[in-house]
């Protein structure tokens, strides 16, 4: 009687959805979005990206939850200060970059790559619309400052073309 009370009896602490934390945290990546928040009665769930800690809370208590690490940026916008980059093709919105036109699809360029002005570099998603980047001049792709499905920021370098 003693081994059902342990499994069937009155919990302690709150019941956290992790299933609903996923797929906040996914949301985070996907919109390219630094915080979500959602509240269903007395019991609201916080997911914010920076810190990769989600929050959740009910009511007066708080008890901090692990969600899915951000995105790491790419290595080449690491190694260089966005200065160094004063001519790269900025990004024109905050949202997620992708590379290729679909999954498994080629990239749109790579380094060494010949462009001519409108060609398109990637697509920065934002609010569910592909939103096409293209070549502002004629050149060869230097460098790929992101990586496929990275979030970005407004005026973020994307691509340098030389």
């Amino acid at each position: 009687m003693a081994e059902s009370k342990g499994t069937t009896g009155r919990r302690s602490g709150m019941n956290v959805d992790t299933k609903l934390v996923r797929e906040l945290a996914e949301l985070l990546g996907e919109t390219g979005l630094t915080e979500i928040e959602v509240e269903d009665g007395d019991r609201k769930i916080k997911v914010s990206r920076g810190g990769s800690i989600a929050a959740v809370t009910a009511a007066p208590t708080a008890a901090p939850v692990s969600a899915a690490p951000a995105a790491a940026p790419a290595a080449a916008a690491e190694e260089a200060p966005a200065e160094t980059h004063a001519d790269a093709i900025k990004s024109p919105m905050v949202g997620t970059a992708y590379l290729a036109a679909e999954p498994g699809a080629d990239n749109f360029v790579k380094i060494g790559d010949s462009v001519s002005q409108g060609d398109t570099l990637l697509i920065v998603e934002a609010m569910k619309v592909m939103n096409p980047i293209p070549a502002d001049k004629s050149g060869t792709v230097k460098a790929i400052l992101v990586e496929n499905a990275q979030p970005v920021e407004f005026d973020q370098p994307l691509v340098v073309i030389g």
